[in-house]
């Protein structure tokens, strides 16, 4: 089956209502409430990066499983989604993705990452880009509370998302290794 870079634009409409209701009232960003931002605002950037590549790439995706993944990818480590009801709204292959995207909490903190992207590299190409896409977001600026040693770790475990990652698509590689060297500025 041919697969097209244009996503159904119902399945995205269901994806951000879902994620509009389950990520409602989480922020990040300041220590202090009028800092806050909704987070609704890092699914949407995800989704924006993912939706750059595909309107931008000779390559064919699966758009849809790219879209809805970008706009899901957070929802079983920050919510009360379990993988049933995940699977069950979007089908077992958008739940597998974002399974393969949510950090094994049972693991030490240094464990977590290599064995996330262990799990995203057995999955389409299409979740490697949502892993990329959402360290994108991530590097668009460090939390100003962070010192130089965070921010150099931080961009560190970025370049070994490159590095592990890349293959997935040139364009999303190449917009990863920008934000990297551009996030030296920080240091």
């Amino acid at each position: 089956m041919q697969q097209s870079n244009s996503w159904n634009r119902d399945l995205y409409a269901k994806a951000w209502h879902f994620v509009t209701l389950q990520h409602s009232g989480q922020t990040y960003g300041g220590r202090l409430p009028e800092q806050q931002i909704e987070y609704i605002n890092h699914l949407s950037s995800v989704a924006m990066e993912a939706m750059w590549v595909l309107a931008h790439s000779t390559a064919n995706y699966d758009a849809d499983l790219l879209v809805q993944c970008a706009l899901l990818h957070d929802t079983l480590e920050d919510t009360a989604t379990d993988f049933e009801a995940l699977s069950t709204t979007f089908g077992p292959a958008v739940a597998a993705g974002v399974l393969a995207l949510t950090k094994n909490k049972d693991l030490a903190k240094q464990d977590q990452m290599l064995d996330s992207l262990q799990r995203i590299q057995a999955q389409p190409k299409e979740i490697w880009m949502v892993k990329m896409a959402d360290r994108i977001t991530n590097l668009y600026h460090p939390p100003y509370y962070w010192d130089k040693t965070k921010i150099a770790a931080y961009r560190s475990e970025a370049q070994v998302i490159y590095d592990h990652l890349a293959p997935a698509d040139a364009l999303m590689a190449q917009r990863l290794a920008h934000k990297i060297e551009a996030y030296q500025q920080f240091l």
